[in-house]
């Protein structure tokens, strides 16, 4: 028996809009292409990888695009999200745990958290999350 797959790629601005309408069209290609995946944790995944790309990949130019390949097959889902900022070191971040009460740097922990694998590129401007459901 072969494993059903679907592929979906996309080009988006950098902003938070275009990360919303993205998300509302992602759980319409979830609920006809991959409806066993657990919806919450897909977007979740999908939601942060993004708005981490446009809040520091997209601010060293907003006319850069985001480039988000998807990968969904029954019982797993792969997002890899690229953006044209100068990246980060990645590796620096550790596995430490953020401050709970913090308002911001705990994406890291999130992707880690819920994803089954997380890799980055060398430079920090790609990740690649992994998920089994």
């Amino acid at each position: 028996m072969t494993s059903v797959r679907h592929d979906w790629k996309r080009e988006l601005l950098p902003n938070l809009e275009q990360v919303e309408r993205f998300c509302d069209e992602f759980r319409v290609f979830c609920s006809t292409n991959c409806a066993r995946l657990d919806a919450f944790t897909a977007e979740l995944l999908l939601r942060e990888a993004l708005t981490n790309a446009v809040r520091h990949g997209g601010r060293s130019n907003a006319r850069q695009r985001i480039s988000c390949t998807l990968r969904a097959k029954p019982a797993s889902l792969l997002i890899v999200i690229r953006d044209g900022g100068h990246g980060f070191n990645w590796a620096a971040r550790g596995k430490s745990c953020p401050d709970p009460s913090a308002t911001g740097g705990r994406g890291i922990a999130i992707l880690r958290k819920y994803a089954s694998a997380v890799r980055f590129n060398r430079e920090g401007n790609m990740v690649a999350l992994f998920r089994r459901f």
